[in-house]
C-alpha cells in the first residue's frame, strides 16, 4: 500500500474516533486489542500453498463466512455482543479492522490465494461483531462488509446477488419517504434550489410572461416542487396567473405516471397556478421542449450528473443544458472524491468517512430502534454503498461517484458556465430549516464545524453546504451560462 493511502486510513480512523468521542451518546463499541493480534496472526499464518478456489478449506471458510451473516442478519446484536460493548469506548478497533481487510480485498485483484483467505477470514470476524440495530459504527461497518464480500467473490459467485439484494420499487420509495420526513438532507437541497430558482423567475418578470420552465433532470418522485408550486401561488392572482411547466426526467414509465398524478393533484389546490408537467424517460432523445416564448428556463440537476457512468456522459449533458440558454441551473451533489487516477482504497476510505457521518447523522434523526431509521440505511444508503464498492470500476454502469465541490466548479466553468451568489435569504432559509430538523446535536453555522447538522457558505457565497460534524454531505450551488 502506498504511504498516502496509509496516510488516508489513519487520518480516516482518528477522524471516525473523535467524531464518536465528541458526540459520546449511546453504546459504542469496544474489541479488545488482544482479541486483534489473535485474528491478525490467524490471517497471516494461512496455508501458503492452498488454492482458494479448488481447495476444501475454501468452501468451509465460505460456509462459515455466510453462516455468521446470517447469525448477524436474524439475531439482535445489541444482546448477543453485550460482552464486547463498553460506554467508554470507542469504534476504532472495528474501523481499523474494516481497513486491513479492504486492503485484502483490494490486493486479492493479483489473484493472491492467501490474502483471499485472510480477507475471508476478516470479513467473519466483522460479521462476529458488526450490527444492524447497533451504534452507527456498526451499523455502517455492516454494509461495507456486504460490499466487501461481494467484491472478494465477484459476480460469479450463486452468492452475489443475495448479497447486492436490490429493494423493490415500494420499498425504496418508502425509504426515500421516511429519510425525507425525518432529516434535512433532501429538504435542504430542495429548499435551497427552489429559492435560487424563485429569486431568478422573479428577477424577469418584466419580461417573462410570468412563465416559468423547470427541466428537471430527475424528478425522483417529485418532491421538491410542491413548496415552489405554494411559492408561486402567493406571487399570483386570479387576474394575473403564474404559468408552471415540468420537464421532469424519470427511470421509469410508472415512477412518471405517479409523480405526474401526486403534482397535479397538489396544484389543483391553487386555482391561480397554471400547472403542467411532461414526463420523460431518462435518457431519451429530447427533440423538443416545447419552450413558450421568453418563459424563464431553470435546469434542476441534483444528484444526477455523479450517477452517469463516465466523464463524457456529463460533458455531453453539460453541453445539452447549454444549448437551452437557461437562466439559472442548479447543481446539487454530494462530496467525495471521484478522480479516476486514484484506488481503490483511496475511494474506499472517502466512501466509508461520508456513510459514517450519514448514519451518524440519522441517530440525531430517528432512535436506534426505529423501523424507519433501519429500513432507510438498508432500502437507500446500505444499497448505496454496495453499489459503490461493486459497480464504481464498471464501464457503461450507472453508480454513484461522489466529487469535491472544486472539481464540479472547475468542470462546470469548462462547459462555459459562471458561477452566482446564493442568496442570504438562501443562508436564512436553510439555517431555519436546520432547527426545525435538529434533535439532540447542538446546531453549527461555522466552518469550522462541531457536533449535529451545520450549514456553510464556501466560494465566496457562490455554493452552501449541508454538512454533519466535520464531514460535508450535500453542496448546492447556481450557474448561468456566459
Amino acid at each position: 500500500m502506498e504511504d498516502s493511502d496509509e496516510d488516508e486510513l489513519l487520518n480516516l480512523t482518528l477522524s471516525v474516533a473523535a467524531d464518536r468521542e465528541r458526540k459520546k451518546k449511546g453504546k459504542i463499541i469496544v474489541w479488545d486489542n488482544n482479541n486483534i493480534a489473535c485474528s491478525m496472526s490467524t490471517t497471516t499464518t494461512t496455508t501458503h500453498n492452498m488454492n482458494p478456489y479448488y481447495e476444501e478449506g475454501y468452501e468451509g471458510k465460505i460456509y462459515r463466512l455466510l453462516q455468521m451473516r446470517d447469525e448477524m442478519v436474524r439475531q439482535d446484536h445489541r444482546i448477543r455482543n453485550k460482552g464486547v460493548v463498553d460506554e467508554d469506548g470507542n469504534g476504532l478497533p472495528l474501523i481499523h479492522l474494516l481497513l486491513t481487510t479492504a486492503t485484502l480485498v483490494d490486493d486479492n485483484n493479483n489473484n493472491n490465494k492467501n490474502k483471499f483467505c485472510s480477507a475471508l477470514e476478516n470479513l467473519t470476524e466483522l460479521y462476529k461483531i458488526v450490527s444492524l440495530t447497533g451504534d452507527s459504527v456498526q451499523r455502517v461497518v455492516a454494509y461495507f462488509t456486504d460490499g466487501l464480500v461481494a467484491r472478494l467473490l465477484t459476480r460469479n459467485s450463486p452468492f452475489y446477488d443475495m448479497l447486492m439484494e436490490e429493494p423493490t420499487t415500494e420499498e425504496e420509495f418508502l425509504a426515500f419517504t421516511n429519510l425525507y420526513r425525518v432529516s434535512p438532507y433532501y429538504q435542504f437541497s430542495h429548499f435551497t434550489a427552489n429559492q435560487a430558482i424563485l429569486e431568478v423567475f422573479e428577477k424577469e418578470e418584466d419580461k417573462n410572461n410570468r412563465a416559468l420552465h423547470v427541466i428537471d433532470f430527475d424528478v425522483s418522485y417529485g418532491f421538491q416542487w410542491p413548496s415552489l408550486i405554494q411559492s408561486l401561488s402567493e406571487k399570483a392572482t386570479s387576474g394575473n396567473r403564474i404559468s408552471l411547466r415540468i420537464t421532469g426526467f424519470g427511470k421509469n414509465l410508472k415512477e412518471l405516471q405517479e409523480t405526474e398524478s401526486r403534482l397535479i393533484s397538489f396544484s389543483k389546490g391553487f386555482g391561480n397556478l397554471v400547472f403542467e408537467f411532461q414526463g420523460l424517460l431518462r435518457g431519451s432523445r429530447v427533440i423538443n421542449l416545447r419552450k413558450k416564448k421568453n418563459e424563464t428556463v431553470a435546469v434542476n440537476l441534483i444528484s444526477y450528473l455523479n450517477t452517469l457512468s463516465c466523464f463524457m456522459k456529463i460533458s455531453d449533458t453539460l453541453g445539452f443544458v447549454h444549448s437551452l440558454n437557461p437562466s439559472i441551473v442548479v447543481l446539487v451533489e454530494q462530496e467525495g472524491s471521484r478522480s479516476p487516477n486514484r484506488t481503490f482504497l483511496s475511494r474506499f476510505t472517502d466512501t466509508l468517512h461520508y456513510f459514517a457521518a450519514m448514519f451518524d447523522s440519522l441517530d440525531d434523526c430517528l432512535p436506534v430502534e426505529s423501523t424507519e431509521r433501519f429500513r432507510i440505511e438498508k432500502k437507500l444508503l446500505g444499497k448505496e454503498i454496495k453499489s459503490m464498492l461493486n459497480y464504481y470500476d464498471m464501464d457503461g454502469v450507472d453508480c454513484p461517484k461522489y466529487e469535491r465541490m472544486e472539481t464540479w466548479k472547475a468542470r462546470m466553468e469548462n462547459h462555459g458556465f459562471g458561477g452566482t451568489k446564493i442568496s442570504s435569504k438562501s443562508m436564512i432559509q436553510a439555517k431555519l430549516l436546520l432547527k426545525m430538523r435538529t434533535h439532540y446535536c447542538p446546531l453549527q453555522f461555522e466552518e469550522e464545524g462541531g457536533g449535529g447538522f451545520r450549514v456553510s457558505e464556501r466560494d465566496e457565497g457562490r455554493a452552501i453546504s449541508l454538512g454533519w460534524q466535520n464531514t460535508f454531505l450535500l453542496t448546492v450551488s447556481a450557474w448561468q451560462p456566459l
